[in-house]
């Protein structure tokens, strides 16, 4: 136990102070703790990853205790990560029951996914940027991905301090040239290690015999072929250098718009339909232009809309779905309600969780994105139609919903090295921008280093009802475009009825996991994935709960039932009680946790009331569920 620590302060809450004082310095405790110990804990470095600063005898706080509890150890920063090293985990070193294959452990902080960084001076906490006069006792760290790590310095050297804090502030906020980025550096380290097999590992894409595995795996190589045309990408830096396009498209059709306009392949179905994105044309004024634009597409729709190709439906994602302006504020108000600095301030606002849960729109655009994949899927699998995704560029919302299409149709994609083999296909080489979207150079940071969010602001559409011409040429599809362009665009109102039937049918039946798997979309079941965004909530961490939690809450829930029972035989008989003096236990059930029925509000006692008499008419009356409820009259409770 000398690695684990008690002492006063902290940031945003003022938690009460340990009545217990120790003489004994914190050095003290790790000279003695470094003579006993064989062997320090090392840090795991990946191939040319390198240690910029760190810093010794720093107290890692356990959030869920209000700031007053945590681990010494060392807090280091490579050009990689940030992480702590505790000294009670040398003895998990030579652990087999470890994970092996984890890039990062629990305790730490890649660089880019820092979001916010705070110190707190004097119990007040502040935003750190810049260069500092003064160096905090503790350091905040939130993170893009909902953690957040506090570090008390108060016991830690003074130049160690300054060295650790002001390396972090420097190596996740200042503005880093490409070249610096650590991924060139892993590259060059690790291009002796690369293994191209696609049948056990990683699936890079980046090689137009990758892209041929892929035709192969999915049988779509008779309609569709993998061209080089953007070898060395001559033709656009935005399309990987190898790609798929139908079979019949002449490979000089891409140069022509540099990528624009072109039916770019992203993955076949059993049936032989496929799912295809496209992105939009640049928009143009000149007549003689538009002119052009309009023979191009034409041939390109004649191109996919024949023999062996299926009928194609066009999914207008940049006019008919969510804008990235919508998802980055809904994504920032979800986020405020987990970027706490400890548990307490969480239930401070827990009586507004649902309210403020709804308001931030979140879970809806969950909500949404699935059910545009299930349409999508329905299209794929139930009519055999193509499907062909339109967005400005094709990078952002066509990701999401191709990956979630793919997760959904193909059991291979739900797979480890699938999974990862995906996100390389329609994310890396998809062209998204994670650059500008996460921020990773730092160059959107203002000088006084307002918060940035993590998919940063892009500019809004002018209407968020246009096609993907935009204003300027929405004369185009009725004009220059003629019918067949309409014809494409399918309302998505006709498709509900068969939409409905598809999705009801799926859930009705037995789910083949090594088949279609179709989420469910209904309100109540699009929740907060609590192990993830409540991980350092304890009640969190109850996944079901087993027997002996389900049987704990029933027996709470009895307790509540007897005991309102109790009240409303005293209102009965006494009619003179006044009206404030309505059962606690009732007002206290009625404020439902983000966490119920795991955790109640102002919960004062779980002691089970059910005598052991009760424990036997459990058994011998059955399943609860198929006993009929006792009516119970509230009155004017």
């Amino acid at each position: 136990m000398l690695g684990k620590g008690v002492v006063g302060g902290g940031g945003g809450t003022k938690a009460p102070k340990p009545s217990f004082v120790s003489y004994v310095r914190p050095e003290e405790i790790h000279t003695n703790e470094k003579e006993v110990t064989e062997k320090e804990v090392t840090l795991h470095l990946l191939p040319g990853e390198q240690v910029l600063c760190e810093a010794s005898t720093v107290l890692k706080y356990v959030q869920e205790d209000s700031s007053q509890h945590g681990v010494y150890g060392r807090l280091v920063c490579t050009d990689f990560k940030i992480a702590f090293l505790g000294d009670d985990e040398s003895a998990l070193d030579n652990d087999e029951t470890q994970f092996k294959n984890k890039v990062i452990g629990e305790n730490d902080i890649t660089l880019h996914c820092v979001d916010q960084i705070y110190g707190v001076f004097d119990e007040k906490k502040k935003t750190l940027f810049g260069q500092l006069k003064k160096y905090p006792e503790k350091l905040i760290i939130h993170c893009k991905d909902l953690r957040v790590f506090q570090f008390c310095l108060r016991y830690t050297k003074e130049e160690e301090v300054k060295r650790i804090v002001s390396g972090i502030i420097h190596h996740t906020q200042a503005p880093k040239l490409l070249k610096r980025l650590f991924l060139f550096s892993y590259a060059t380290a690790a291009q002796n290690n690369i293994v191209t097999d696609p049948k056990n590992h990683t699936v890079m894409f980046d090689t137009l015999k990758d892209w041929c595995w892929e035709l192969e795996r999915t049988k779509g190589n008779m309609k569709y072929k993998a061209v080089s045309v953007n070898e060395g990408y001559e033709v656009c830096e935005r399309l990987p250098a190898y790609f798929v396009i139908p079979t019949p498209l002449p490979e000089e059709n891409v140069q022509h718009f540099q990528g624009h306009g072109i039916p770019i392949w992203c993955w076949s179905c059993h049936n032989g339909s496929a799912l295809l994105k496209m992105s939009a044309l640049p928009k143009e004024q000149d007549d003689g232009i538009l002119q052009i634009q309009k023979s191009f597409l034409d041939r390109i729709y004649k191109t996919i809309h024949r023999p062996p190709y299926e009928i194609v439906k066009t999914e207008d994602l940049s006019s008919n779905f969510l804008s990235l302006q919508e998802i980055q504020t809904a994504y920032a108000k979800f986020k405020q309600l987990f970027l706490i600095d400890n548990s307490t301030e969480f239930w401070d606002t827990d009586i507004k969780w649902f309210s403020l849960l709804e308001s931030s729109s979140w879970l809806d655009i969950i909500r949404r994105c699935l059910k545009k994949a299930i349409e999508i899927t329905e299209c794929m699998e139930a009519q055999n139609m193509n499907v062909l995704l339109l967005e400005e560029n094709a990078s952002d919302l066509c990701c999401l919903i191709s990956s979630l299409v793919q997760l959904m149709m193909d059991p291979h994609c739900r797979t480890r090295i699938g999974f990862q083999s995906l996100i390389q296909k329609e994310w890396v080489m998809g062209g998204h921008c994670f650059l500008d979207r996460c921020n990773h150079l730092r160059q959107n940071d203002k000088e006084e280093h307002q918060r940035q969010l993590s998919l940063p602001l892009t500019q809004s559409k002018s209407s968020p009802k246009r096609g993907f011409f935009r204003e300027e040429t929405d004369h185009l599809i009725k004009n220059l475009l003629g019918k067949r362009i309409s014809k494409l665009i399918n309302s998505s109102d006709e498709l509900q009825d068969n939409f409905r039937e598809f999705y009801d049918s799926w859930h009705s039946k037995p789910t083949d996991y090594h088949g279609l798997l179709l989420p469910h979309i209904e309100g109540p079941e699009i929740k907060v994935w609590a192990q993830r965004y409540l991980r350092w909530i304890p009640e969190a961490q109850i996944l079901g709960g087993g027997r002996v939690a389900t049987m704990s809450k029933l027996l709470e829930m009895m307790e509540e039932v007897q005991s309102l029972q109790e009240k409303i035989d005293e209102r009965h008989y006494s009619q003179q009680a006044p009206q404030a003096e309505a059962p606690r236990l009732l007002r206290n059930s009625a404020r439902l946790s983000s966490l119920f029925p795991f955790a109640l509000l102002q919960r004062h006692s779980s002691k089970p009331v059910l005598p052991t008499s009760g424990w036997k008419a459990l058994g011998d009356e059955g399943d609860l569920a198929k006993q009929e409820d006792e009516f119970v009259d509230l009155g004017d409770i």
